[in-house]
């Protein structure tokens, strides 16, 4: 996945846009969305309509964004973006797409990184900021690894279902960018069985 690619299309939009406009926590919730990662489909759901832009200049759309009309304090209409899709590499489907709350801030994004219309990662935000994620690491459309951050956005803990049980049985603490301990779980009851110091699980592997 060109990671590279991901944040220059993010930017870009961000850009047109403005130009535009004067242990395992339940998702976040949607705004009613018609079409989601893989789908090659982009209709509005409700009072939401669709505007679309062609940053890769290939003549077809690649971004949609959705929007609803309400109204500031003082009882104007304004628009209010409340999701916005993204086809990265070209096929006609989503790849990455962004939700938004009623201040403008992103709740939740999910996204398809291997381009196999199935979504691999969905991160979740609160005031704008990363809060935890959610992986399916070995594409069986079930979630296997949770990571979650603190206030500066920076990993403190990651949870893994290794055995694929659907039950977390590894469990990663992080402090100042580095792994500080390891709890495995080693005969299926939830429970941490064995804990290995980060530096003793490193000089193992090498």
């Amino acid at each position: 996945m060109p990671m590279k690619l991901l944040g220059w299309v993010l930017s870009a939009a961000a850009l047109v846009l403005a130009a535009g406009c004067a242990h395992k926590p339940p998702p976040a919730a949607a705004t009613g969305p018609t079409s989601g990662v893989g789908s090659p489909i982009h209709q509005p759901a409700g009072e939401e309509h669709v505007q679309t832009y062609d940053l890769h200049r290939s003549g077809k759309p690649d971004v949609w964004v959705y929007s609803v009309t309400t109204q500031d304090a003082s009882g104007r209409p304004v628009e209010r973006r409340v999701r916005k899709e993204a086809d990265l590499n070209g096929d006609g489907r989503v790849d990455i797409v962004d939700y938004f709350d009623e201040a403008g801030q992103v709740t939740r994004e999910t996204l398809d990184l291997d381009y196999d219309g199935k979504v691999d990662s969905t991160l979740y935000f609160e005031k704008g900021k990363k809060v935890r994620s959610e992986k399916d690491l070995d594409g069986d459309g079930r979630v296997d690894t949770w990571s979650f951050y603190d206030a500066n956005e920076k990993l403190s803990r990651k949870e893994r279902d290794v055995k694929g049980s659907g039950k977390v049985d590894y469990w990663e603490y992080w402090e100042n960018g580095v792994i500080d301990r390891i709890g495995e779980d080693l005969d299926g009851d939830g429970q941490v069985d064995r804990w290995t110091k980060g530096s003793d699980a490193a000089t193992a592997g090498k």
